[in-house]
């Protein structure tokens, strides 16, 4: 087979390697065209050695084609895999720190709350110019597999105002259905489980095992695990109060609701420090500094190991070559896609991106209807789907009022701070991420001319309810190569 895919972002190493071992991995695809294309010419060249090297020591003839110039990356694609993280470190650091001088504290911040709305607004200004790209150059038709967050917004912007259709990817139901399998003691191959809802807010409304339905041994599985029950308890609370077990992880829902994250002193009794995804304040930003630090000293040393088998016995569990395959060869395959509602959850509104199962073969992605969450479960996520919607259209349109509502309609924004504050935190926020946001122009000229004036004290010296010390470079090679040897 000849076909051409591109993947943006592509200097994010250790992601987009992966998603090229599973592409790779797929015997038809091995004389496919690829392109690679970053703004940081020195990462995207490191990836495209190492690349360049697996399929080398694989015997495959495919040559990468790196570019810092993303048309002719995009130049007769078929399929483009988005991965870019608009800003890096230093639009992350400001969407995590400005919010914590408010009381904002986030684990992540990278889909919701303050930080995911202003992360929100880059990605969609950048995937917009994507998109353009994209219907220039690109072959007729062709699609974007996006894994950027916030996923659903991405996705809602670029199918609704770019032109593109677009499919958003997550893993994160993904890591849920093990956990399940775990708890329930069954082979996870064994189960059949449905997930809906929305990208980081999805619920497990059906699991079951030889046709029996088994969502009642869910909650007792979990309080039963010795580890899950510690690392888990916002998840978990979540089943108790409302009946089913959500996809994300601790630490990511317990941003995107109103209750667990608003009291500092509280914030300690709901989360786990064994991992920074159980909800650590900054835990995302944390380990992303920590791992951009390591991969600048120890490239040298990435490069030494082994390269990857493209045999497919390091294939993972990613969605994204697994579309790929069933659209290029037939093979069926069931995942769960984020894709434009449509009347596939009939209570959740119309226009909005929602994450349920989806089937691929060779007539192409096929999105069965759900029907009706259950009542709790949607009121839960039509919460975030109004913040969205506020969301995206103010990052298309440069609309500051649309933006400020946004985050006070935040869930935990809200819950927080009152509304002067939520308007001086996004006028700071926009003046902090000017260079990425060429949308909000006259916007920010307003918000620097706001923010001249008497302002709300702020809290300039709160670093967060649980902070955790960031690792040197030595300590983050520590624990990758004692991974090498558990491996």
């Amino acid at each position: 087979m000849s076909f051409k895919v591109a993947f943006i972002g592509a200097g994010s190493l250790v992601f987009a390697r992966t998603l090229f071992t599973d592409i790779m991995s797929v015997p038809e695809f091995q004389d496919i065209q690829v392109s690679f294309t970053d703004i940081n010419a020195d990462n995207l060249e490191k990836t495209r050695q190492l690349c360049q090297r697996d399929l080398d020591a694989n015997d495959i003839q495919v040559k990468i084609e790196a570019t810092t110039d993303r048309r002719e990356a995009f130049r007769d694609a078929r399929y483009i895999v988005n991965c870019v993280r608009i800003g890096g470190l230093e639009g992350f650091e400001t969407d995590i720190e400005i919010p914590l001088k408010y009381g904002v504290d986030q684990c992540v911040g990278d889909t919701l709350c303050t930080g995911g709305i202003m992360y929100g607004q880059r990605v969609v200004a950048a995937l917009l110019d994507f998109c353009k790209d994209i219907r220039e150059v690109a072959e007729p038709g062709a699609i974007m597999l996006n894994y950027s967050n916030p996923n659903a917004m991405a996705t809602w912007a670029c199918n609704k105002y770019g032109g593109v259709k677009t499919i958003g990817l997550c893993h994160g139901e993904i890591h849920g259905e093990m956990q399940i399998a775990e708890v329930l003691g069954i082979p996870r191959e064994e189960l059949d489980i449905t997930c809906a809802g929305i990208n980081h807010q999805t619920w497990y409304i059906s699991v079951k095992h030889n046709g029996e339905e088994m969502l009642s041994q869910i909650l007792p599985g979990f309080e039963a695990h010795e580890k899950f029950r510690e690392e888990e308890k916002v998840r978990i609370d979540m089943t108790k109060r409302f009946g089913y077990y959500s996809t994300e992880s601790n630490g990511h829902l317990s941003e995107y609701v109103a209750w667990y994250r608003k009291r500092p002193d509280e914030i300690k009794d709901w989360i786990n420090l064994d991992s920074w995804i159980n909800g650590e304040t900054g835990g995302y930003l944390r380990v992303t500094r920590e791992e951009r630090n390591w991969f600048e000293t120890d490239y040298p040393k990435i490069l030494a190991d082994a390269p990857k088998r493209l045999d497919g016995s390091e294939r993972g569990k990613e969605h994204c070559s697994y579309i790929m395959e069933s659209l290029e060869t037939g093979r069926k395959y069931r995942g769960h896609f984020n894709v434009m509602n449509e009347g596939c959850i009939t209570n959740l509104p119309a226009e909005s991106v929602v994450e349920v199962p989806c089937y691929v073969d060779g007539n192409g992605i096929s999105v069965p209807k759900v029907g009706d969450l259950p009542l709790g479960c949607a009121a839960v996520c039509s919460q975030s789907i109004w913040v969205q919607k506020l969301a995206v259209e103010a990052a298309v349109h440069g609309d500051v009022n649309l933006l400020k509502q946004a985050a006070l309609m935040d869930p935990l924004t809200g819950a927080v701070c009152n509304p002067p504050e939520v308007w001086q935190m996004i006028d700071e926020m926009l003046v902090a991420q000017e260079q990425w946001l060429p949308q909000y122009a006259e916007g920010i000229k307003a918000a620097k001319e706001n923010l001249a004036k008497d302002r709300i004290p702020t809290r300039d010296d709160y670093h967060g309810a649980v902070r955790v010390r960031e690792k040197s470079v030595e300590e983050v090679a520590a624990e990758h190569e004692a991974r090498k040897i558990t491996v």
